[in-house]
């Protein structure tokens, strides 16, 4: 048993140590110069966390839907105007439907609980297409429902895989020439990285600054490859229900101290 299932165990210890984080992190904050425009976050370890802590698959994944709201939270005191969370991949679309069917419920209601919140901008990404319909629709509806707000964009990566979104980027760019009656060879002369990137899901938004991942794996997985070719990335050891504050200040000042050289 590590020292943070120690921690979890032991609610005395945990407030103990929430105190002194508490001010550790507020002493972080005020040194922060810099803050990232736009965020990703893998949001990973959600069974692992329930496994250490003796819950279920479905209660871990509920946590760490539970800590989105405080998380984005964190991001509007830090004034970031972009997150990208990336909630299911295609692959875990083959996961077992006892584990699946309640992950997909868990996402809507999550989803949902953003839109009502009526702070931030939801706005899905990924292959809608290959999602349950009743799935697609909250996604979709929630997008609708905050189209006005003026908040955190919230790019909510549902069905998402980076190659998955570089081949529709690919199709969508093919039929929209093939549509205005461009031959295959004319395409080829003047196409360019732009063109791609103006079909990407995030297209319009600006590049991650900052991809951060949980769990303490450090691989991005398939996640926005196109888009973080100069991201910095920020790998944590703790597990996403269990990301503190104190975590994302520890992320936004390493980031800070970053020579940021853009491929310069």
């Amino acid at each position: 048993m590590g020292l943070r299932d120690v921690v979890e165990r032991t609610p005395g210890l945990r407030t103990l140590l929430d105190g002194m984080y508490g001010l550790y992190g507020r002493r972080v904050e005020v040194h922060l110069a810099r803050t990232p425009h736009h965020i990703g976050v893998i949001l990973d370890g959600n069974r692992r966390w329930a496994k250490a802590t003796g819950g279920t698959t479905a209660y871990g994944h509920q946590r760490g839907a539970d800590k989105i709201s405080e998380f984005l939270g964190w991001c509007d005191e830090t004034h970031v105007k972009v997150v990208t969370l990336w909630m299911l991949s295609t692959d875990n679309l083959s996961r077992p439907a006892e584990e699946l069917v309640p992950l997909l419920g868990i996402i809507e209601d999550a989803v949902t609980g953003l839109a009502d919140a009526r702070r931030w901008r939801v706005n899905p990404v990924g292959a809608l297409d290959l999602l349950p319909q009743h799935t697609a629709d909250v996604l979709k509806r929630a997008a609708q429902d905050t189209a006005h707000i003026d908040g955190i964009t919230v790019n909510v990566a549902v069905g998402y895989g980076g190659r998955h979104e570089i081949a529709d980027a690919v199709r969508s760019l093919l039929q929209e020439h093939a549509g205005r009656g461009t031959s295959i060879e004319e395409l080829a002369e003047v196409l360019d990285v732009e063109h791609i990137a103006e079909h990407l899901y995030t297209k319009g938004q600006p590049d991650p600054d900052l991809v951060i991942r949980t769990s303490g794996e450090q691989r991005l997985s398939g996640f926005l490859l196109w888009q973080s070719a100069h991201s910095e990335f920020y790998f944590c050891e703790a597990y996403w229900p269990a990301f503190r504050k104190v975590d994302f200040l520890r992320a936004l000042r390493d980031f800070q101290q970053r020579n940021r050289r853009l491929g310069l």
